[in-house]
């Protein structure tokens, strides 16, 4: 769609330009600094930063109503740049010009509605948004694509060259960095560093795909995440974990696609979202409240947390009801199929925490709520959940499990509808499936295989063994109809097929 088809009122608007003022604020100093330099945290208390809009009163001024009608008309624009994350370039990076941003097919994710038999076994309306069809297959790339625009920014200003990018992960950051990189090349090479053991097959297949530098170490995440950190203060590296709060960015694209998919009508809507390293619900909430004060939409859905108990400090710091009491404890992770999600020590933990009382205070009520979840329901949730025509990854199992467990606490109720996440593509987490099917999931895991949700193929023989065809040996024509009519045959018994 050509410019002069939109409407008159929003054709100044279609076409973003960089106007906005953002800057590093510090959570804990609350002090501001410049973004003509990285950082990842603050160069005076060394707390975590976010990014702040220092003009967003001025998107204020914009009616709601004018913005909706601006995103929904740039839904039919050709530009690549505008076609993912940065549809919503005001809010995510309102000082970047388009010739900057980086369009890999990141965003936009569809949101699948349940069929009638799962609503029916978890007693709600729900939705699926099935963010591993990002390009990596994973949420990451909404993060990426906001941190590596950014890079390429410094470098098309000639503020930064050749830069090594660098990160820790359980598999989905890796693949996710190593791509973006890859794409800027020669400017950027990236590097990442992985627990040994603990990344499944098809997660460290992507950034060596991708070129990256592999690195794996004995440990687990948070050992990772200490050896990069302290990389990034000694040497001239580029962050790309959630530490760096231009990937936070980025992933409040979550929220606002939701929003729009919902005609902007958040009421009665509940999202459920895994905690990690607490980056994605840090920038869950950031985005939702960015909407509202904006007036784009007008009630602010409930955010329900989830963790497994193998790996749940948030959950435990929520626990105490009076915030004055709270302390935060990092905690030894025990072996999670949520992978992902095994993460003792979020590096996200004070935005969490400042991000959740703005969230409360900015609806007037609680609305936000965490839960946790055993092993065996995150396990069984994915695995149910893929049975009924979902993609979810084993972190989507996770917040089939909390939508069950916070609808049973009321937390969200029947009459509600509820958004959960799925942050990777079901196959990245295939081999726990290989292993719930075949009874081998180690003990630590504490996880049952059910005959119910188990599955394996079953090998068909015909009964002349000698007649059977091969690549490179076929049967001649008499040959293969003896063979398909046996296998046939046996097929249908097996289906209990009746003949037409």
């Amino acid at each position: 769609m050509k410019i002069n088809d939109f409407p008159q009122d929003i054709r100044p608007f279609i076409i973003p330009e960089p106007k906005g003022d953002l800057c590093y604020k510090c959570l804990g100093c609350l002090k501001e600094f410049p973004i003509a330099k990285l950082l990842y945290v603050c160069p005076e208390c060394g707390e975590v930063l976010l990014l702040q809009n220092r003009k967003f009163d001025e998107l204020k001024k914009i009616p709601g109503k004018t913005w909706q009608k601006i995103f929904d008309y740039r839904r039919m624009f050709n530009i690549p740049a505008l076609k993912g994350i940065y549809r919503y370039h005001e809010f995510i990076g309102p000082n970047i010009p388009i010739e900057s941003l980086i369009y890999l097919g990141e965003g936009h994710t569809p949101i699948v509605e349940a069929n009638a038999q799962l609503q029916n076994k978890t007693g709600i309306r729900f939705f699926y948004k099935n963010d591993g069809q990002n390009p990596s297959a994973s949420f990451k790339d909404r993060g990426m694509a906001s941190a590596l625009s950014y890079i390429k920014f410094l470098i098309d200003q000639h503020f930064a060259s050749d830069i090594i990018a660098i990160c820790a992960s359980t598999g989905d950051t890796s693949a996710s960095a190593a791509l973006y990189a890859s794409y800027l090349q020669p400017h950027i090479k990236s590097a990442v560093l992985l627990p040994h053991g603990k990344v499944t097959p098809q997660q460290l297949a992507q950034p060596l795909g991708s070129g990256a530098k592999v690195f794996e170490i004995p440990g687990v995440f948070d050992d990772c995440m200490k050896i990069v950190e302290k990389l990034s203060e000694e040497y001239s590296v580029a962050l790309l974990n959630s530490k760096n709060a231009w990937r936070i960015l980025g992933q409040e694209s979550y929220s606002y696609e939701i929003a729009q998919d919902f005609d902007y009508d958040m009421e009665n809507k509940a999202v459920v979202i895994p905690i990690g390293n607490a980056g994605n619900i840090s920038a869950v909430l950031n985005g939702f409240v960015k909407f509202y004060e904006a007036g784009i939409i007008d009630t602010l859905p409930k955010i329900v947390g989830v963790q497994s108990e193998h790996a749940n400090p948030v959950f435990k710091y929520y626990l105490e009801p009076d915030e004055n009491k709270r302390e935060f404890k990092p905690m030894t992770v025990k072996p999670s199929v949520a992978q992902a999600a095994m993460i003792g020590n979020p590096v996200s933990m004070p935005r969490v925490i400042n991000l959740v009382k703005l969230y409360n205070k900015t609806a007037g009520e609680k609305k936000v709520f965490f839960v946790e979840v055993d092993e065996q329901s995150i396990m069984d949730s994915e695995l149910e959940a893929n049975r009924n025509g979902h993609i979810a990854c084993t972190q989507g199992g996770e917040c089939l499990a909390g939508l069950v467990k916070a609808v049973s606490r009321d937390i969200i109720s029947k009459s509600e509808t509820a958004i959960i996440d799925a942050t990777a593509h079901a196959m990245k987490f295939s081999g726990f499936q290989t292993l719930y099917f075949e009874e081998k999931i180690p003990e630590d895991y504490k996880i049952k295989s059910d005959p119910g949700l188990m599955n394996a193929p079953k090998f068909i023989m015909p009964d002349n063994k000698e007649k059977i065809p091969g690549q490179g040996s076929p049967l001649n024509d008499e040959d293969f109809t003896i063979f398909a009519k046996d296998v046939s045959e046996k097929i249908a018994k097996e289906l209990k097929l009746t003949t037409s």
